[in-house]
């Protein structure tokens, strides 16, 4: 009997061991198990997006994978637990771009207001200084914002006072020609003036007095209401060429200077001493000098006249056209007038 009873005493013992070891554990598994299968609701806020989502993930980033929101490379998170339930408001990263004073910078925002962004990025602006946009305006992807420097500065300084000019008609000048009589001179005046530079450039310029130091002077120009000046085209004469203004060229053998008187046969049909109609281009010649028949192209040394292609068919008087002398002939007494006595260059042509 007595060792049925200790038996059991040590079955006992033993019992009471091996739930000493299995309570703890069940209960360590029994909390684990708890935590495991533990459900949390999170508020997501995308934007304009407001999601629900129940899950026993932790981590953020796994819950919003979880909701099949995907994070850029610059985007961001925030999290808060509210009675209970978990808040993750998502913050998209917004390129926005700043001219700073004229240094474009590419930035990142997150939905912040203007004014935040500028002092976050340690860019400071003056009193005078213009913002494209208002400052309490919230950032937006795409956003262009422009920061001016605006300087006003009061100047002193001398400009020029123009001429004018001053146009009379002259009888005694050809029409379509002009003489300078007097030349025009710029006067002198101090200025002042309010100017604003807008990140260093003059865009604003307000004249606030001009005071004359010295008077401009007229400039008068006579132009001409006379007789139109004939141009006369000088034919190109070379070494045993001469190129005329209609583009034919004559060749010479020789040339000889000479004096050159002018006669006319107006009011009368005239007979040369070879027995040809006096005409322009028939000259007199000393036979003696230049034979008769002899082709000549002859122009006066002034350049003022030339007489061009010749021929030789009459001759003067005995002792008018001796020698080196020839004759020119003219249609009018008007012109042999004109033109009197002239020392000419005379080329023999081939």
């Amino acid at each position: 009997m007595h060792k049925f009873t200790r038996l059991a005493l040590e079955r006992k013992v033993l019992f009471i061991r091996v739930a000493a070891i299995l309570l703890p554990l069940a209960i360590a598994l029994l909390l684990l198990s708890q935590t495991a299968f533990a459900q949390t609701t999170y508020v997501i806020t995308d934007g304009d997006r407001v999601l629900v989502h129940t899950t026993s993930a932790t981590d953020p980033e796994a819950v919003l994978g979880e909701a099949g929101l995907k994070l850029g490379a610059d985007d961001t998170y925030t999290t808060q637990a509210v009675a209970g339930v978990s808040e993750i408001t998502v913050r998209r990263s917004q390129n926005v771009t700043i001219d700073y004073y004229g240094e474009v910078m590419e930035e990142v925002s997150f939905g912040e207001t203007v004014e935040e962004l500028l002092t976050r990025l340690n860019l400071s602006w003056g009193p005078d200084d213009t913002i494209s946009l208002s400052l309490d305006t919230e950032t937006y992807d795409g956003m262009e914002l422009a920061v001016a420097r605006v300087v006003h500065q009061q100047q002193t300084y001398t400009a020029a006072v123009p001429y004018e000019t001053v146009y009379c008609s002259d009888p005694t000048i050809p029409a379509g020609q002009e003489v300078v009589l007097t030349a025009g001179e710029t006067g002198e005046m101090v200025c002042q003036a309010k100017v604003t530079y807008v990140n260093g450039e003059e865009a604003e310029r307000t004249v606030l007095s001009q005071r004359v130091t010295s008077q401009p002077v007229d400039a008068v120009v006579a132009v001409g209401c006379g007789a139109e000046e004939e141009e006369t085209e000088m034919p190109v004469i070379g070494d045993g060429t001469i190129t005329l203004p209609t583009g034919e060229v004559l060749s010479y053998k020789s040339s000889m200077f000479a004096g050159a008187t002018a006669y006319h046969c107006e009011g009368y049909v005239g007979t040369t001493a070879t027995g040809t109609e006096a005409r322009v281009g028939a000259i007199a010649v000393d036979p003696r000098v230049i034979p008769y028949g002899t082709r000549m192209f002859i122009v006066t040394n002034d350049g003022e006249y030339v007489y061009g292609i010749a021929t030789a068919e009459d001759c003067g008087s005995v002792d008018h056209i001796v020698g080196d002398r020839v004759d020119l002939y003219f249609d009018t007494e008007e012109e042999c007038i004109e033109f009197g006595y002239r020392e000419c260059t005379i080329y023999f042509l081939g």
